[in-house]
């Protein structure tokens, strides 16, 4: 199943590319929605069988998957699923519009290569390979950024580009680093950047390099994650990426460097203790949670308020961990979840909304209950979502990240962390309220823009719900197994989390 679930979105990207010279549009569509299905299945099936005997393993390690990585495995895969069925209504409005070229085979063969990238992220066990992975989903995504070749689209790309190249040279410096801090260890245990060997030895590593090497591995990393300060990137790549990909890159392509960074901690609190550690993550988190804060406050454009969402949203994972625990780690590994399902879903209906009203400008988006009724209902409830509002899912991941910084004795960080989720959800709901309930434009149509959009948006909107009401036991024992790993410690919140909040 290791080397199918790797070689799927391979064999997709080659046949969409014979569409591509045959200009077969419709064909490259199904095939995508076929291969993307059937990887998403196999994850399922992985991931099931990982938390019931162990990690798989493959060519001496090079492909390595545990519950952690199958996690992010299936997340990424889930979201890729979601994003293809929205993309058939998408980018088919987006093609008779002319926002860009009738090749819809380029947009399926380049949207394959990125999930591959993403794949290679959470299925390596060689922290060498995790890099190159990781810089791949930039090269790939960047082609997806600045795909309508217009003058924004394309600085946004290039911009993109180099700051994360930059961010990624760091990330490579880090590693070099922690490979040099294993130097005095006898050659035949250290001989390796497996991470699974590393992990066996970190307690021996040198802790002055391992220090560095992890603020190297924090900025560099923490650059394509989008923490700030380096997430200047990170409004404009979501903006003006075609909507599937903004939600691609919010919903997942930031997670994976998240992953990247999770798979260091692992090695550098065998060494350090997480003291260290979790103040630099909480120095960022909370940086970045400020940072959005005001940001989302005075947006204009509905793409930029949700990557200023997003940039809040890294803060909260990063703060989630930086309070450390059992609750915090597991609450950060819940959110991770939980926002990419809630983001995915408001990119999908400020894409609706974009293609309705011919505009991403907040103020001239009004009466969307009532000109799209399906679509006006998923952004009252995305943006309830969005807020952390209950029943829905994000209240339960946040709340059990605050409860962690009180636990924890992290007071003053804890109680900025609660101001600004107060003042976000004030917000990001007035945006909303202007775009749901203003008198709507003289003249536009009534309707929807596609039943595939609906059906992205239905699939995104009832786990979004469900987990907010409850935690299957499946997803609680993959985050338990998760927790374990990082932090060698296991809990289980859905059963236990409210009686340790008391």
């Amino acid at each position: 199943m290791l080397k199918l679930i790797l070689a799927l979105p391979l064999i997709t990207a080659l046949l969409c590319l014979f569409c591509l010279f045959m200009k077969k549009g419709r064909v490259a569509e199904f095939l995508n929605l076929l291969g993307v299905s059937s990887c998403f299945i196999i994850s399922i099936l992985l991931l099931s069988d990982i938390t019931k005997g162990g990690p798989k393993y493959d060519f001496e390690g090079l492909i390595y998957v545990d519950t952690l990585g199958g996690f992010f495995l299936c997340l990424v895969l889930l979201i890729s699923l979601v994003v293809s069925i929205y993309s058939i209504s998408y980018m088919r409005q987006a093609v008779e519009k002319a926002e860009i070229d009738r090749h819809l085979s380029r947009y399926y063969l380049l949207l394959n290569l990125f999930m591959f990238t993403m794949t290679m992220v959470a299925t390596t066990g060689n922290l060498g390979v995790l890099w190159i992975s990781i810089e791949a989903t930039t090269l790939v995504s960047a082609f997806l950024v600045g795909y309508y070749n217009e003058k924004t689209a394309l600085e946004a790309a290039w911009k993109y580009l180099i700051l994360c190249t930059v961010g990624i040279t760091f990330a490579l410096f880090g590693t070099v680093l922690l490979y040099y801090a294993s130097l005095h260890i006898p050659f035949e245990l250290r001989n390796t950047l497996n991470w699974f060997e590393i992990t066996r030895f970190a307690d021996r590593l040198d802790p002055s390099l391992t220090k560095v090497a992890f603020i190297f591995i924090l900025v560099g990393y923490g650059t394509k994650a989008g923490f700030a300060p380096m997430h200047t990137w990170l409004p404009d790549a979501h903006s003006q990426a075609p909507t599937p990909v903004s939600a691609l890159l919010s919903g997942v392509l930031l997670k994976c460097s998240i992953y990247g960074i999770l798979r260091f901690y692992i090695i550098a609190s065998k060494c350090l203790g997480m003291a260290y550690l979790n103040n630099l993550l909480l120095i960022f988190g909370i940086f970045s949670l400020v940072i959005a804060t005001f940001f989302i406050l005075i947006q204009k454009d509905i793409k930029r308020l949700l990557a200023y969402s997003s940039l809040e949203n890294v803060g909260i994972i990063a703060t989630g961990i930086g309070f450390g625990g059992l609750l915090g780690v597991y609450g950060a590994l819940f959110h991770i979840l939980n926002h990419a399902l809630v983001k995915s879903l408001m990119f999908f209906v400020g894409g609706n909304l974009s293609l309705k009203y011919h505009t991403k400008n907040i103020e001239d988006i009004k009466g969307a209950v009532g000109i799209m009724p399906i679509t006006g209902a998923g952004l009252l409830l995305g943006s309830f979502a969005l807020t952390g509002l209950p029943p829905f899912n994000m209240f339960m991941s946040e709340i059990a990240i605050l409860a962690a910084g009180f636990s924890s004795g992290n007071i003053l960080a804890s109680c900025i962390f609660l101001v600004a989720l107060v003042v976000i959800f004030a917000g990001i709901l007035r945006h909303t309220m202007v775009m749901a309930f203003n008198p709507p434009p003289q003249g536009l149509e009534r309707g929807e823009v596609g039943n595939w959009a609906i059906l992205a948006c239905f699939l995104l909107l009832v786990p979004i719900v469900l987990l907010g009401i409850c935690i299957p036991g499946f997803l609680d024992n993959v985050l338990n197994q998760s927790v374990s790993i990082i932090i060698g410690e296991k809990v289980s919140w859905a059963k236990e989390g409210f009686t340790s909040m008391k």
